[in-house]
């Protein structure tokens, strides 16, 4: 493994950092293939790993696609690579988090959509600038943002390209959270570990759940909640005995 994605695994919470500091951690090929290498690690390791936070190295989370890479021409491994590696890891069996810090432009953004959760810094900058380069959203923009902020939000940020703080971001529904900048990440660590208290086993059926039925009409998503749930986890009875003898 390379040194552009750290990972870390601490009390449960595994760490991904896109470490290109002196770029911005602009997304080029090379990131999207350690960050592919980490998922596979991820996806199967449910009992070691109860949720990921993906986070960026230095002054920002990231500026977005590296342009540079675009004006080159990418040398894609395969083709569609990188809205690809964004749906693997938006469909980990873990609840994954997106913190994000300054800059969030763009494939950035399309990246932290990625998340269940998105945390964000006071001093965060979203934004899609796709309109500004003449260009058109492929990594997931289109449908991601939408279901997140609505569709009247999401032109609008999609429109006029404007960034918009953490704290926007919060009220609009974007990210969950917005937190000081001093103490950002002592915040996202209480987060995490608040959440890691619950049953590992409902936080990934949980999830499934709501991947599941997410498009379904009501009655389809009562009825696939109802038949095709994933039910009692292993930890319940020693849950339901430790609360009682409080």
């Amino acid at each position: 493994m390379g040194d552009l994605v750290l990972r870390d695994d601490r009390d449960g919470v595994t760490t991904l950092t896109i470490n290109r500091p002196d770029k911005l951690n602009a997304l080029n090929v090379p990131v999207f293939e350690e960050l592919d290498a980490h998922i596979a690690s991820i996806e199967t390791d449910t009992d070691g790993v109860g949720c990921v936070v993906v986070r960026g190295a230095g002054r920002c989370f990231s500026a977005g696609h590296d342009l540079g890479d675009i004006a080159a021409g990418e040398k894609l491994p395969r083709p569609n690579f990188q809205p690809l590696v964004i749906e693997r890891l938006a469909n980990l069996p873990q609840p994954v988090i997106s913190a994000v810090h300054s800059h969030c432009y763009t494939g950035a953004l399309e990246l932290a959509l990625a998340g269940d959760i998105i945390l964000a810094s006071e001093n965060a900058k979203f934004a899609d600038t796709h309109a500004k380069w003449a260009l058109t959203p492929v990594w997931g923009m289109s449908q991601r943002l939408p279901r997140r902020v609505g569709k009247t939000k999401a032109a609008e940020m999609m429109l006029t390209a404007q960034t918009y703080s953490g704290r926007q971001a919060e009220v609009m529904g974007l990210a969950n959270a917005c937190y000081a900048d001093d103490g950002f990440y002592d915040a996202v660590n209480a987060f995490t570990k608040t959440m890691l208290e619950n049953s590992w086993f409902s936080l990934r059926a949980l999830k499934k759940l709501l991947l599941d039925t997410d498009g379904l009409d009501l009655t389809s998503g009562l009825a696939h909640e109802i038949y095709k749930s994933q039910g009692v986890g292993p930890d319940m009875r020693d849950r339901i005995a430790g609360f009682g003898k409080k």
